[in-house]
């Protein structure tokens, strides 16, 4: 019975009208099917290509403001209020893009980022040889991040861990002296700054 069928079918594909079946409706149908297929991968490959290359701009974007943060933090000392403002804005803005970026790490990268560039301030009253290599190490760094975002990860964590147990002694003491201070005031009566007339 099968065969039967399979016979039928076979004979009927090489009759006149069956031949003109298939070259009219049939092998239009899957040429049109095949290339739908295929213009929706290149379609799909090129969208791909084009949110990659779009994330890598916003990548570079956002490192290219911290990197120019860092400048700017290396010269701290000899900026204006006002320029030290708008240095800590820059900071701030370039640190929040490079947390959005949807790229893994973008976390650590600012937090090392933000270590970075706080190191850069305390040290920029001697600037000198030392600052400038703690600029281009932290540059380098950035673009590490950029171009490998996983592998750069790692040695920020690494580094964050390292920073964490060595920078408290500083903070911890200068946190502690001020507290000291803030409880002599309190403790003592306040005295006139200017002695009184007679």
């Amino acid at each position: 019975m099968i065969q039967d069928w399979w016979n039928d079918i076979v004979g009927w594909f090489t009759s006149a009208e069956g031949r003109r079946v298939f070259t009219d409706a049939i092998l239009p149908f899957i040429a049109i099917l095949v290339a739908g297929i295929v213009a929706g991968l290149i379609a799909r490959g090129g969208m791909k290509r084009l949110v990659a290359h779009q994330e890598r701009q916003v990548r570079a974007s956002a490192v290219a403001a911290l990197v120019a943060a860092g400048r700017r933090a290396a010269g701290w000392t000899s900026l204006s209020a006002s320029e030290k403002d708008h240095v800590d804005h820059q900071v701030a803005e370039a640190e929040v893009r490079v947390r959005l970026l949807p790229v893994a790490g973008a976390g650590l990268a600012a937090d090392w980022a933000a270590h970075h560039l706080a190191a850069l301030k305390r040290n920029s009253a001697s600037y000198g040889l030392q600052n400038d290599q703690d600029l281009a190490d932290f540059q380098n760094g950035l673009i590490a991040w950029q171009d490998k975002p996983g592998k750069a990860r790692k040695l920020f964590a690494q580094d964050l861990a390292a920073w964490q147990y060595e920078q408290p002694s500083d903070d911890d003491e200068l946190v502690a002296r001020q507290r000291e201070w803030a409880a002599q005031q309190a403790a003592s009566p306040t005295e006139p700054l200017l002695p009184e007339k007679a």
